[in-house]
């Protein structure tokens, strides 16, 4: 038989096949579980989260419009959840931006940064080059943070990154060159490997 589309999968779904909502959410699991846990940083506190966008992505699925990816939908509700507890928690204040500033900051380029193929695989995989990224990345300002996870781990591309936060294209442009450009300063001195030629890479590779 087949493999069912997404599309297919939700209107069944919706059609009263409930036991199906597994099956469509499980490849996505791990992204809704690691926005929530790089914005509110705490294990316990991002499981709560995750199973709460996955309820309220199941309690709406009929709202789904398929003009979006699933994924992206998905994604917005994961996001939206760990804002709303961030708010209810009063654990980080949001920066607002004066998003006509940012407009007028022009178009950047990525930022260079480490090849990351440069980089013997043993120290990638060693616990102390993860914590390090790790927490290069929870200390990103909250709206820096948002779009770098969105972009270059949820690997959304431009337009729907800018469709979940609601926002230009060159607002999230504008945020992501500064998030990268931030933890290449924090990740510089780590991931220096003297006497070989440096190359350039950029988190993210989708446009």
């Amino acid at each position: 038989m087949p493999k069912l589309t997404e599309e297919e999968t939700i209107a069944r779904i919706l059609g009263g096949e409930h036991e199906l909502f597994h099956d469509l959410i499980h490849p996505y699991e791990r992204m809704v579980y690691l926005t929530v846990y790089t914005l509110l940083k705490n294990e316990a506190d991002a499981e709560d989260a995750a199973q709460d966008a996955v309820i309220k992505a199941y309690r709406n699925l009929s709202s789904f419009r398929a003009e979006a990816k699933f994924s992206t939908w998905l994604t917005a509700i994961a996001l939206n959840e760990a804002r709303g507890r961030l708010r209810r928690a009063k654990r980080e204040i949001v920066d607002s931006l004066d998003a006509e500033l940012e407009l007028h900051d022009g178009d950047f380029a990525p930022a260079a940064l480490t090849d990351w193929h440069e980089i013997p695989s043993e120290a990638l995989t060693s616990k102390e080059m993860a914590y390090l990224i790790q927490s290069a990345v929870e200390q990103l300002p909250f709206i820096y943070r948002e779009v770098f996870i969105l972009r270059d781990l949820d690997e959304l591309n431009t337009e729907e990154t800018a469709r979940v936060l609601n926002v230009s294209v060159q607002v999230v442009k504008t945020r992501l060159h500064r998030a990268r450009m931030l933890l290449q300063q924090r990740l510089a001195p780590a991931l220096r490997l003297p006497g070989k030629p440096r190359r350039s890479w950029s988190f993210g590779r989708r446009p």
